[in-house]
């Protein structure tokens, strides 16, 4: 029993202490993403190549994933409207679940498993064989050139790619409603509308920039705790991506309490 309490202290603290130092961390990066000073040629240079590497190389994958997942979600939903007969509850439907909460889900997730990962395994690899301390040794900054730009591209990407799966979705409802309900565009534009509420929206650009935000910093901080150990770097991957994924759930709620309120 004491053994078991000892364990569960253990672990509570230890949550805490990585919860605090990723807080402190985030302070940093923030302090540093505000600072006009920052953006430098160098720095511009390599947000640019994260945007392409995240969001412009992705994009036949992600668009060919939106459609079918999209087309998939949209016809069931289509499916159980009308065997319920709810399509008065279209417009809430298409604009609270799918477009203000599995739009931006979907985005991290994607964007998780393709650049958290090897941000993180970059930035490992780098620590292990002593390049940001070659960096720093000429009194280059790690949080401006490193750090900011792929975050900052995390939360441009994972913003602009739920606009695009949003917009997918959407296109599909269009579709599906015209189909199944013969609604005509203006009818479905007019229920979308009156559906959407601007508190909503707020949300959903700011539940989609925290994903983006903490999707790619954690992998970040997660590659700095790599040793010079060759075996340190997949532990520093896993141990970042669990990470990862516990944000994406605490964003996740935070946001539905939020929407509750």
């Amino acid at each position: 029993m004491v053994s078991a309490m000892e364990n569960i202290g253990r672990i509570s603290l230890d949550a805490c202490r990585s919860v605090h130092e990723t807080l402190a961390f985030s302070h940093r990066v923030i302090k540093k993403i505000v600072d006009g000073k920052t953006y430098n040629s160098a720095t511009r240079g390599v947000l640019l190549n994260q945007i392409y590497f995240t969001a412009v190389q992705i994009l036949p994958l992600f668009l060919a994933g939106s459609i079918v997942f999209g087309t998939l979600l949209i016809g069931v939903v289509f499916q159980i409207i009308t065997d319920l007969g709810l399509a008065d509850y279209l417009g809430k439907i298409l604009m609270g679940i799918l477009v203000i909460e599995l739009a931006p889900l979907y985005t991290a997730l994607l964007i998780a498993l393709r650049s958290g990962a090897a941000i993180n395994a970059e930035i490992a690899v780098m620590k292990m064989n002593q390049e940001l301390h070659a960096l720093e040794v000429f009194n280059i900054d790690l949080t401006a050139y490193l750090f900011v730009p792929r975050i900052v591209n995390g939360v441009l990407s994972v913003s602009l790619l739920t606009s695009l799966f949003s917009v997918v979705v959407l296109v599909s409802g269009l579709v599906f409603s015209n189909l199944m309900f013969g609604m005509s565009f203006d009818a479905y534009a007019n229920v979308l509308l009156d559906s959407t509420e601007l508190t909503d929206m707020v949300l959903s650009i700011v539940k989609a920039a925290a994903f983006g935000f903490f999707i790619t910093l954690i992998p970040v901080r997660a590659g700095l705790n790599a040793t010079r150990e060759l075996t340190s770097i997949p532990v520093s991957v896993m141990n970042g991506m669990v990470n990862v994924f516990i944000a994406i759930i605490v964003i996740e709620v935070l946001s539905l309490i939020a929407r509750l309120i």
